[in-house]
Order: C-alpha cells, then structure tokens, then sequence
C-alpha cells in the first residue's frame, strides 16, 4: 500500500512538472509563474544600486521586489574598501557572504577597529531597527534578504549619497 501511494505521488508530481513547464522555443523551457526561480551565475543580471546606496557597488535582484511588500533577495558585490556608513532598518536585515570579506561593526559611528570580519560562508542579522555599518575588504559578494520593502536610513543624514548630488 506504500509503495503505491509513494508510486502514485511520484507521478502526480512528475505530471505537475511537465505541465508547469511551457515551451517557448524548441529545447528550451519557460518555468511557470508559479514555480520557484532559479538563478544560476551566468543569469543574474548586475546593476546599479540605488540612490541610496554608494556608486561603485552593483546590485542584482534575485527574487522578489525590494521595493514591494513581501520576500525579497538580492546580491551586492562591492570593490574592496566599499564602506555603508551607520544605518537601520526598519525590517530585520539577513546579510550571507557569498565571497570576499564583509566587515560589519553596531552602532552610530563607523569604528574599523570595532568591526567583526565575516568571510565567505557567514551569515549576520540585523534586527528591525539595530544601527550597523559595513566594509568589504576585497571584492566582496553578499546575499541580502528579508521582507519588503527594503528601506535604509542613515544614522547621519549627510551620509546618505542620494542627497549629495
């Protein structure tokens, strides 16, 4: 009885996949709206990050709007000595080091020497509303996710770089 209901199950999910993908071109698959995404490095698209962010950086969304309500995940990657001064948010922030080293220290004033070195394969939260600065040291790739919509606030005004234009 097992065996056929593990059978019937390999089926139905089998049977869920094939109808989930759509062909749009002769070998290729088109994912269902409704299905997960999958990113692979050759596919993520970098860009510029915004405003509010330091140029230099790039940004890929990964999943989900940053800008909207809901789940989101993007990627930086930063040159080496990339700083974001002291900020919060107002969601709690999930940051994974992909490569590189991400320096992060709490708090108001940006201190190097008060900075814990997470290198690849760390993770770190930042709680709703916790005040942290960053640095990367090397090109560094991070993972962010959370819930949206992202948003940063500078502890000092005169850091944020959309209003130094």
């Amino acid at each position: 009885m097992r065996r056929c209901f593990f059978l019937l199950v390999l089926v139905a999910t089998l049977s869920f996949g094939q109808a989930a993908t759509q062909s749009t071109k002769k070998g290729e698959a088109k994912p269902s709206p409704h299905s997960a995404p999958l990113v692979t490095p050759d596919t993520i698209k970098w860009g510029d990050p915004p405003p509010v962010l330091s140029p230099g950086a790039r940004l890929a969304v990964i999943s989900g709007n940053p800008a909207g309500a809901g789940p989101y995940v993007v990627r930086l990657k930063m040159p080496d000595g990339y700083k974001v001064m002291p900020h919060w948010h107002p969601t709690q922030e999930n940051v994974t080091v992909l490569s590189g080293e991400f320096h992060i220290g709490m708090g108001d004033k940006f201190d190097e020497a008060g900075m814990q070195a997470l290198p690849a394969g760390s993770f770190a939260a930042a709680l709703a509303h916790q005040h942290h600065y960053a640095v990367a040291k090397g090109e560094t790739i991070v993972q962010v996710h959370g819930t949206g919509p992202f948003k940063l606030v500078y502890v000092n005004p005169s850091d944020d770089p959309s209003k130094k234009k």
